[in-house]
């Protein structure tokens, strides 16, 4: 493989984690690819230049330098979510830019998301783009989807997927946040948590769910009412009938950060609580018993940095994600595309109305 020539849109806390995680491959991975991070961009030049003498980077550019830059052959969109549909549709028809890695949302508006099918429709195959939804790549998730898939659980009967956070409480906190505070669909809950939910159930229900009905709940002065602080959606799958819902929180006091599951089908369930990140539980009906999976850092193809028996958390997770990202190296691995970014956006958006009317009626 030829050298990974890094550029980064965005050079916030995220763009942080990405660096590290980029920079860690070669402690995990014996073919992980020669990497250079090439070039970062973000709207102060004080923020940029810092961050570039800070984490390795060689050049700190102007926006209109870096989209030019004909050494960057991988962008890394890391950007705030407002923006990141300008970002991907720039680095897009960046000439040498072969591979794309996009923070969710991957747009805000409907508009957007028709640019994107459209491109998607005639240029499929000539860059590769992977969603930043980092979950799908730790080891329970993982093992989970393929145990599923090789288990005859039956259809989905109901199902219940939730992101609690609990850190929005504190207005110190919002303060420093409040990019993340604009409307939905490119901020609240939903958005910048729930997505991350949605994204785990298209990956194991597909992708003929539709929103029924949705919640908001919370509210605080120096948040706009159309940011949802706690919301949920009622959905039906209309290839199974399965019926469930989902629910996003960035007020749940007590709760830190939980991602969790439940899908129970007509021979067995299967469960996931991110409290326990190297585990995953199932039953099926034939046994009647719950019995827990233990995966530890169960990637492929294995590594043990510091030993394979870690549990492996969101900064592990986000690893592999890069991994797969630049080598590919995974046959097991769900990779999230655009089509599934543009899926768990629809969602996203769809939400977004629901909790709109919500907000009218509950004024009536």
């Amino acid at each position: 493989m030829n050298k990974i020539t890094v550029g980064f849109i965005g050079a916030g806390g995220i763009a942080k984690a990405h660096a590290y995680a980029l920079q860690a491959l070669k402690f995990y991975y014996p073919d992980a690819p020669e990497i250079e991070l090439k070039a970062v961009t973000s709207a102060r030049e004080s923020s940029r230049s810092k961050f570039a003498k800070n984490y390795g980077f060689d050049k700190a550019l102007d926006f209109k330098s870096f989209v030019n830059d004909p050494e960057i052959n991988t962008v890394f969109v890391l950007s705030p979510n407002n923006q990141h549909y300008e970002h991907l549709e720039a680095a897009l028809q960046m000439k040498g830019v072969e591979r794309i890695y996009l923070e969710k949302p991957i747009c805000s508006t409907k508009e957007e998301e028709e640019k994107i099918a459209e491109w998607l429709r005639s240029n499929s195959g000539t860059k590769k783009v992977q969603i930043g939804f980092q979950f799908l790549f730790s080891s329970p998730v993982r093992e989970a989807l393929n145990f599923r898939s090789e288990q005859d659980f039956g259809q989905p009967i109901h199902f219940s997927f939730t992101y609690k956070h609990t850190d929005y409480l504190k207005k110190s906190y919002r303060d420093k946040r409040r990019s993340r505070l604009t409307p939905a669909p490119d901020g609240g809950a939903m958005a910048d948590l729930g997505s991350h939910a949605i994204s785990l159930l298209v990956a194991f229900l597909g992708d003929s769910l539709n929103i029924t009905n949705a919640l908001q709940g919370g509210s605080f002065k120096d948040v706009p009412e159309d940011s949802d602080l706690y919301s949920e959606i009622s959905l039906f799958d209309k290839k199974t009938g399965a019926v469930g819902n989902l629910s996003a929180s960035r007020i749940s006091a007590g709760m830190g950060d939980v991602l969790a599951f439940d899908i129970y089908c007509e021979k067995g369930a299967l469960r996931y609580n991110s409290y326990y990140p190297d585990r995953f539980e199932y039953c099926l009906e034939t046994d009647n018993q719950w019995c827990s999976v233990f995966t530890g850092s169960n990637f492929q193809p294995l590594t043990a940095f510091p030993s394979k028996h870690v549990p492996g958390g969101w900064l592990r997770a986000l690893k592999h994600a890069h991994y797969v990202f630049l080598t590919g190296n995974d046959p097991k691995a769900f990779l999230p595309g655009l089509e599934h970014g543009l899926e768990v956006q629809r969602l996203v958006r769809e939400t977004a109305d629901h909790l709109e009317a919500f907000r009218k009626n509950k004024q009536q």
